[in-house]
């Protein structure tokens, strides 16, 4: 494959032109870290962001950035980190369980709508992106939205480019919000819950005003796994606090406490804590070096860990939780069995279920997106032809695009 990597967004824009008049499709990527993510695209050329790089206006008192698309992950967090700010979505690192290289960057992180740990409390990723610039499947430069956080102009046009994987344009400016960082941050560990336990024990700890920012469970399969094996006794129930010293010394005090009422609990102090996160946030159990089929299936709270004994009844399954039980990071040991999974997702009340890593052979064989429904695959089939009216971005990589 060909990469082209464009230094100005009129070079992208011719280059999205040559390929619309000849009808050649383009794999569009940044750092390529998520390589495999998806179903496959077939295409020659590969359009790449990583030239499109830097931070092209950032002033902390106004707590938005905005940054070429290109522009490496690690570079903006280190800028945030300077001036004790942060991404509150918590965009995980997909190169450990994906076995990939590279940097990812800030314009992959949106057009994917990574977003970790924190998104049960903070949003999605789409929710701190303000405005976009990219280029259409016509090779016109299009402007959206903008840096102040009032301004709603073009606002659905930016959600809509977050998650559209790109399918619908590409990518070469993203300006989002950026909140002050916690100053520190300690996590109540819950040893020896079942799952349903697990479940019961989140939800209670969610209805106190402690101001939970971090809320999982981690079977006994997987618990072993973090900080080097000294986690909990068997599966551990995590809950996080985030804030200034005295305020979750004071909370953390408080929620400990109350979650004695379902098990033994102990408090780990900020630098496990993070450790915690980052390895919950990344995925870290299943980075193994294989390609077990591994899922991100979103469904709600209450229902998570119904799906997981359900599929054990069917299938070899290991599974985490996180977002207070609804989303699911569940590998499959064999076959990726998405029928089996989706049919009892629907079961269960809905949500939708993505593959995100798995051999080559099963993933031309699985659709890695949740089949939309007809009255929305027919709206996502009219906006990408709005959008891409040659249909040369990303074709197939989702459903209906």
């Amino acid at each position: 494959m060909i990469d082209l990597s464009p230094l100005t967004d009129e070079e992208a824009a011719a280059i999205v032109r040559s390929h619309a008049r000849e009808g050649k499709p383009l794999a569009v990527c940044g750092g390529n870290t998520r390589s495999g993510f998806g179903n496959a695209v077939a295409a020659e050329n590969r359009l790449r962001s990583s030239n499109l790089s830097g931070i092209t206006a950032y002033n902390p008192g106004e707590m938005v950035l905005t940054a070429r698309s290109g522009t490496p992950l690690a570079e903006i967090e280190a800028a945030l980190a300077e001036n004790g700010q942060m991404m509150a979505f918590e965009p995980m690192d997909h190169r450990p369980i994906m076995g990939t290289s590279g940097e990812p960057t800030i314009g992959g992180v949106f057009a994917a709508n990574v977003s970790g740990p924190r998104r049960f409390v903070a949003g999605a990723a789409r929710d701190s992106l303000l405005g976009v610039s990219f280029i259409n499947g016509k090779g016109e430069v299009i402007k959206a939205g903008g840096r102040v956080m009032k301004n709603v102009t073009g606002l659905d046009l930016v959600k809509l480019m977050a998650g559209s994987h790109g399918t619908l344009g590409f990518l070469t400016e993203v300006t989002f919000r950026v909140p002050p960082r916690p100053r520190t941050e300690a996590t109540i560990v819950i040893s020896g819950l079942n799952d349903a336990e697990a479940a019961n024990a989140m939800a209670a700890a969610m209805a106190l005003p402690a101001e939970v920012s971090g809320a999982a469970h981690l079977p006994m399969t997987v618990a072993w796994k973090f900080l080097d094996s000294t986690l909990s006794e068997g599966e551990g129930t995590c809950l996080r606090i985030e804030g200034l010293p005295g305020s979750v010394d004071a909370r953390a005090t408080k929620l400990a406490a109350a979650m004695g009422a379902f098990g033994s609990v102990t408090r780990l102090e900020q630098e496990e804590s993070v450790r915690l996160w980052r390895d919950i946030r990344d995925v870290a159990p299943y980075a193994d070096g294989t390609p077990r089929p591994v899922w991100r299936v979103s469904v709600a709270p209450g229902t998570g860990h119904q799906l997981v004994a359900a599929l054990r009844l069917e299938a070899g399954v290991d599974a985490f939780y996180d977002w207070q039980g609804g989303l699911i990071w569940m590998r499959m040991e064999a076959d990726a069995d998405a029928d089996l999974l989706r049919r009892f997702i629907k079961a269960l009340g809905g949500g939708h279920a993505t593959l995100i890593r798995a051999s080559e052979q099963m993933r031309a064989m699985t659709a890695a997106f949740q089949p939309q429904q007809e009255a929305v695959a027919l709206l996502s089939q009219r906006l990408k032809l709005k959008f891409d009216p040659a249909g040369i971005f990303n074709p197939g990589k989702m459903a209906g695009a």
